[in-house]
C-alpha cells in the first residue's frame, strides 16, 4: 500500500480561511489513491483537486460532493465512503480491495475545475497516458466531460465509452469511459442517475 501524507487538517473540518491557502500553484495538492499490491480494476481519473479536498488530502472531499454517494448506490463500494475530513485507512484498504484506484488530471487545487488552462489539461492528459502502462488498470474512467473534450482534444466527445484509436499513445484495449463531473455545482445530474452511469463503467470492468 502507498504511504499517504497526513490530513494538512488532522481530521478537523476546514474553514473559509483554511480553504483560502490551499489555492496555489502547488501541482502536487493530494495523493493519488492507488495501490501498490492490487490488481487496479478501475482507475478513476477527477479533474483537478477543490480547495476542500486539497485541505484534508482525500479526493471528492467537498460534503457537496456526489462522488461517493453514486459509487455506493451503484454497487462499487460496499458502504458509503466519507472522505470531508480526510480518506481513513479502513476506507483506502476497502478501495483497495475492490480494485479501484484515483488520481487527477491536474494536480493544482482550484476553486473550480474552469480555472484550470488547456495547456494544463492536455499537459495531464499526455502524463496520464504515458502513466497507464505501469498502472495497468483495467478500464479508466474520466469524471468530467468538459474538461476531457479539452484534455484530449476531442471536442465532439460525449459521455460514455470512448472511441480509443482517436487518442495518439493511448493502450490498445484499454477501455476509456467519462462519466459527469459529481460536483453539486452539476445540476444535470443526480446521485441516481450518477449512479446509473457508474454501474455501466463497472460491468465493463467485469
Amino acid at each position: 500500500m502507498t504511504t499517504r501524507r497526513p490530513s494538512p487538517m488532522r481530521g478537523e473540518k476546514p474553514t473559509r480561511e483554511d480553504l483560502a491557502r490551499f489555492a496555489t500553484d502547488n501541482p502536487d495538492a493530494i495523493d493519488d489513491v492507488i495501490s501498490d499490491t492490487e490488481d487496479l480494476r478501475l482507475l478513476i481519473v477527477g479533474v483537478n483537486p477543490g480547495l476542500w479536498t486539497a485541505a484534508v488530502n482525500a479526493p471528492f472531499a467537498h460534503p457537496g460532493n456526489r462522488f461517493w454517494p453514486g459509487l455506493f448506490h451503484a454497487g462499487l463500494t460496499g458502504h458509503r465512503i466519507d472522505t470531508s475530513r480526510g480518506l481513513s485507512a479502513a476506507d483506502e484498504d476497502h478501495l483497495h480491495r475492490a480494485g479501484i484506484g484515483i488520481t487527477n488530471l491536474v494536480g493544482r487545487a482550484s476553486v473550480r475545475a474552469d480555472e484550470l488552462t488547456r495547456e494544463e489539461l492536455r499537459a495531464g492528459a499526455a502524463v496520464l497516458i504515458t502513466r497507464l502502462p505501469e498502472l495497468r488498470p483495467r478500464v479508466v474512467a474520466v469524471a468530467g466531460i468538459t474538461a476531457f473534450r479539452t484534455a484530449f482534444e476531442l471536442p465532439k466527445a460525449m459521455l460514455g465509452k470512448q472511441d480509443t484509436t482517436l487518442i495518439t499513445g493511448w493502450p490498445a484495449g484499454l477501455p476509456l469511459w467519462v462519466v459527469p463531473q459529481p460536483s453539486g455545482l452539476n445540476a444535470h445530474e443526480t446521485i441516481d442517475t450518477l449512479a446509473q452511469k457508474w454501474r455501466a463503467v463497472w460491468e465493463d470492468v467485469d
